[in-house]
């Protein structure tokens, strides 16, 4: 059995939400346990208070050992720096779910929580893979092609990067890639301002004749932003300056589509009835446009399956991150991590 520490008091809209996708990831994963990490009170008075079919559910899966609740006594918030919250805060939701895996206690850690909190607490608990010179948040986002999702990594763990980092993501999405995503030979694309090997700021000019070099990947260039969504490539590598402005533009643009749609629809009645005809196209767009779909995002280059959603995660998008955790566990993908920058390191040295 799997088994997730879920941060219950990070995000938005915790311990509510957390719980809810809790309880469904409880009931709908085979083979996985959920650890609710937080405030026992708070998470007692949110089970207390589900519908009822839900709350039977949750009852059930506590009584199966599949749902338990963790106390702990403090909350990383929002809204405080990273390192002073887990530095003082030992005993805060995020550190004490970290240490579950530490003690190998859960397989999986996930929260929607203050994102610079779960990776300062995941680098201080778990360390780095040896040999990874900095992890990164890796995000899977839809393209044109069905089923066929495009990995971007770094999406925010490090705003300022140096060449030889841009290399290692490569090599982690890489491992990620192939685990999870069950790409055989991933294609690997460096995310610039054209496709030239000489365009780009002096970071990606760096970047792009070592990716070539990089004998473990399958680098195919330079792509652009317009590249993103075609599936020309199955990983494109960037900064997580800019890999986090994708991220938050695509989430805002799928929310800005559905929202002129809806709008235009409803401009008099032949509209609305063409509408009614095309609901089920509109149903499957909404449904490959979903942010909270791809949401659950690995931070790759830690020793254990450490999984971030964005702070705005319903119950929806906790599932989905539950189940993104179950994926980074049950493949191993820090092991493949691991094994991939050592032998990128070994290469190194012979050169």
């Amino acid at each position: 059995m799997t088994r997730i520490a879920l941060d219950a008091m990070g995000g938005d809209y915790a311990p509510g939400e957390v719980v809810v996708g809790a309880v469904e990831s409880a009931v709908g994963l085979a083979d996985v346990k959920i650890l609710l990490v937080g405030q026992l009170a708070p998470i007692q008075s949110e089970l207390d208070g589900l519908p009822r079919d839900l709350k039977r559910s949750a009852q059930e899966a506590i009584v199966k050992g599949k749902l338990e609740i963790v106390h702990a006594p403090d909350i990383a918030e929002m809204d405080e720096s990273p390192v002073d919250a887990v530095r003082r805060k030992r005993d805060c939701s995020i550190n004490v779910a970290m240490r579950l895996v530490k003690e190998g206690r859960a397989d999986a850690f996930v929260s929607a929580g203050n994102s610079g909190a779960v990776a300062t607490s995941a680098i201080l608990n778990l360390g780095r893979i040896p040999g990874v010179k900095r992890p990164a948040i890796a995000t899977v986002l839809p393209t044109r092609t069905p089923r066929r999702p495009i990995l971007i990594l770094d999406a925010g763990a490090n705003m300022d990067c140096h060449p030889e980092w841009l290399v290692q993501f490569a090599i982690m999405g890489n491992a990620y890639s192939k685990a999870v995503l069950h790409r055989t030979t991933p294609s690997i694309g460096l995310l610039s301002i054209g496709t030239e090997d000489c365009k780009g700021n002096e970071m990606t000019k760096e970047t792009f004749p070592l990716l070539k070099e990089t004998k473990s990947v399958n680098f195919l260039g330079n792509i652009e932003g317009k590249d993103l969504y075609k599936g020309t490539v199955d990983i494109a590598v960037c900064d997580g300056f800019v890999g986090n402005v994708v991220l938050k533009t695509t989430e805002s643009i799928a929310k800005a589509v559905g929202h002129w749609l809806k709008r235009e629809c409803f401009r008099g009645p032949w509209r609305v009835l063409g509408a009614i005809l095309l609901k089920g196209a509109f149903r499957a767009l909404k449904s490959q446009m979903d942010p909270e779909v791809y949401g659950g995002a690995p931070l790759l280059g830690v020793p254990g399956a450490v999984i971030i959603t964005h702070g705005s995660s319903s119950h929806k998008a906790i599932y989905y991150a539950v189940k993104a955790g179950v994926a980074a566990a049950t493949n191993d993908v820090s092991g493949m991590i691991a094994k991939s920058i050592a032998e990128h390191v070994e290469d190194q040295k012979q050169k």
